[in-house]
């Protein structure tokens, strides 16, 4: 049955395209972004949302480590050997007293500091590999290299770099299978027929850092390792083994060569050709079932057709008909975060901060900045690609996620923070504490259940928001001295600031649970099942949200909310309650304050620290400002100084995060899809007056 709809949502948006005729490969490829340098900080990149392979100028790795990382490649270091703490099962978290009685929360103390530091650093995702040039021995800088051109074209997914070495030009094209983690490259110079050009693969061993970037692995680290060759014929397979992780990089090529196995102790092998000034190879990456890669022609005939397929489907903003700077930055970045949105984020996992060109956080994903990176999919018509991960992720993590809410005493499923494959949250105060993740869900199911209004969405979710929605509606508790349902203590809110102990009703998390639960409701209704009370009770019963001197403040009680510069800064979640969410429906509670609304969009422009502020905060604020109806302020918000794209459409992370921080792309990308199909009440584009727009694919958001 999805299938059937998956076809027809490919459909439709060709249909569209035909009819407004946008032609969409003459508006990508004028944005290509090209290079005659390698970056310090973000590789051009080529990958399938699985799997990535990011390289310098050369079209490879030869002068910058950039990495090749996968949805599947992850180490664990050896287990602590301190009496007690010595495995996973050993941890014992933290009891905080809560609602008048005790609660275990995955909090780390000093007394089991060991296990854990282990269980916040483990797994890491790996480094699989690095691919690149050897010059046969000489010592050759990037400096050496002349007439270096690069550019990535993003219709066909391929990156095309070319330079001089010795007087003799070198032309590399790279790209990555759509359905497999298998590097293709095809390089043509005479240096292959001289002996002078070769390729290399190396190997490096894991690092431990919270953020490793630009460069994920160390790579003197030798004796930690082992790497071991196979070869016969034009085929080489190297088997890679640190610790208790192995895998295997098999590489291919046409015509006569051999790799050879290095002498000096290093992973480094070298792939040497004769008899031709081109060679086309494939690296394939595996982590148990040997794969059988396609050839480079089979390779590059499918990227083409996969990436065709990509632009052509799902929704599309023209602004090249809108001659102003605005308009041309904006488009730029709409299009190099869809094309890095593809590589990076289309995972079957929740995608990373980093995606797969680096390592934040040891590598590990956030199921509260789930919605962030993947939300953008549905919205602009890509369901196939959010599928990949949801509601798949969830229910793998069901399991887990109930016997979190059991253990704590409550009914339903607790999500997680900060995860890892196997659906464990690392220990955290935040991560334990944190609650915005909850209702995510909720979200999804209702964007999928829009635009795929069938028996087949409602069974696919039905098993994970019933259990989101029971541990929400016991997670609330009963004031009985003010008569309403509250939230915390303990917690933290969106913007992980105050005393958890002491925070309570954040508003923006109360406006999400109310959201999650008349969700829930309606989607028991929809298949004719009775709706649990609890539910509506704590829906109807939640306390209002706090409101402050006119204005939506971040929590209830909170003291000098927009005079203590220590309190304006992060996530201005409050902007979010009428933005990112819908306002809510007559039936499932109060009306929000409009002239409360409006005055907290003036505060938060007038007092914020956004100089402090990073991420997903200029999205956030830009569809409040659209939905207030100012479309003008909203591209302001999103082109802000702090909110910046580099040449290659990476976002800047800054001071507090890594780069790239793909919250930013999927957020801009999520906001311009609200401008281009409007939401309920306010169907049709929402562009500044004036700007000249084309769009297709797009139905309202919520």
């Amino acid at each position: 049955m999805r299938d059937l709809f998956v076809s027809l949502l490919f459909l439709y948006p060709l249909v569209a395209e035909s009819k407004t005729c946008i032609p969409r490969r003459r508006v990508v490829q004028a944005f290509n972004p090209t290079r005659n340098a390698s970056s310090d900080t973000t590789p051009f990149q080529v990958g399938n949302g699985n799997f990535a392979f990011g390289v310098d100028v050369t079209g490879l790795q030869t002068f910058k480590p950039f990495g090749t990382l996968s949805t599947w490649g992850w180490h664990n270091f050896s287990l602590p050997t301190t009496p007690g703490q010595m495995s996973p099962e050993d941890f014992r978290g933290q009891d905080i007293w809560t609602h008048g009685r005790l609660v275990n929360y995955n909090n780390p103390t000093k007394a089991q500091n060991d296990i854990s530091q282990w269980l916040i650093k483990n797994p890491q995702r790996l480094n699989l590999g690095r691919i690149g040039f050897s010059f046969c021995g000489a010592d050759v800088a990037e400096a050496d290299l002349e007439q270096k051109s690069q550019v990535l074209d993003m219709w066909s997914g391929k990156i095309v770099s070319t330079f001089v070495y010795k007087g003799n030009k070198v032309v590399v094209e790279t790209r990555v299978d759509p359905d497999s983690d298998v590097v293709g490259v095809q390089v043509e110079s005479k240096l292959l027929l001289s002996g002078d050009l070769g390729i290399f693969f190396d190997f490096p061993y894991s690092d431990i850092n919270k953020f490793d970037a630009p460069y994920v692995g160390v790579w003197n680290a030798t004796s930690s390792h082992t790497t071991t060759l196979r070869a016969s014929g034009n085929q080489a397979t190297i088997q890679h083994v640190l610790d208790n992780s192995s895998y295997f990089m098999a590489a291919q090529w046409e015509g006569d060569g051999a790799v050879s196995a290095p002498r000096d102790g290093s992973h480094r092998y070298t792939l040497k050709v004769s008899g031709s000034n081109r060679l086309k190879f494939t690296a394939a990456f595996y982590e148990k079932d040997e794969i059988k890669p396609p050839t480079t022609d089979e390779l590059a005939n499918a990227t083409d057709k996969w990436w065709r397929g990509y632009w052509r489907r799902g929704g599309f903003v023209d602004l090249t008909g809108t001659k102003t700077g605005n308009a041309t930055e904006l488009q730029r970045r709409v299009l190099l975060s869809q094309y890095l949105m593809a590589v990076n984020s289309a995972s079957t996992n929740p995608p990373q901060e980093s995606g797969l060109v680096n390592n934040g956080w040891y590598g590990k994903f956030h199921l509260e900045m789930y919605l962030w990176h993947s939300l953008q999919f549905a919205r602009w018509n890509q369901f196939p690609l959010l599928w990949r991960s949801s509601p798949n992720m969830y229910r793998r993590f069901l399991d887990s996620s109930v016997i979190r809410a059991k253990n704590q005493g409550y009914k339903g499923a607790r999500w997680g923070k900060m995860t890892d494959p196997t659906g464990r949250s690392a220990p955290g105060e935040i991560n334990s504490l944190l609650i915005w993740q909850q209702p995510h869900p909720m979200y999804f199911a209702e964007i999928d259940y829009r635009s795929f209004p069938n028996a087949t969405t409602l069974a696919n979710w039905d098993a994970v928001l019933t259990a989101t929605a029971d541990f929400m509606a016991s997670y609330a508790f009963f004031n009985e001295s003010t008569g309403v349902y509250d939230l915390g203590p303990p917690l933290y809110p969106v913007s992980e600031n105050g005393d958890y102990n002491t925070t309570m009703n954040p508003t923006f998390e109360l406006a999400y649970w109310r959201f999650g639960l008349d969700v829930a409701k309606r989607w028991k209704e929809r298949q004719g099942q009775p709706v649990p009370r609890e539910w509506v009770a704590v829906r109807d019963g939640l306390a209002p949200l706090p409101v402050q001197n006119g204005t939506y403040v971040v929590w209830e009680g909170i003291r000098d909310m927009w005079v203590d510069r220590d309190t304006v800064y992060d996530h201005p979640a409050m902007a979010a309650i009428y933005g990112l969410l819908p306002p809510p429906p007559p039936s499932s509670g109060p009306p929000l304050d409009m002239d409360a609304l409006r005055a907290t969009a003036a505060r938060i422009k007038e007092t914020w620290a956004l100089d402090r502020s990073y991420g997903w905060d200029f999205a956030m604020l830009a569809m409040n400002a659209l939905r207030l109806g100012d479309a003008r302020q909203c591209v302001e918000y999103l082109l802000h100084p702090a909110f910046q794209f580099d040449d290659a459409g990476y976002p800047l992370g800054g001071t507090r995060v890594a780069t790239p921080y793909f919250p930013n792309s999927a957020s801009l990308l999520l906001t311009v899809a609200m401008m281009a199909g409007g939401w309920d009440g306010a169907e049709g584009m929402h562009f500044p007056e004036g700007w000249d727009v084309k769009v297709e694919g797009f139905i309202p958001g919520l």
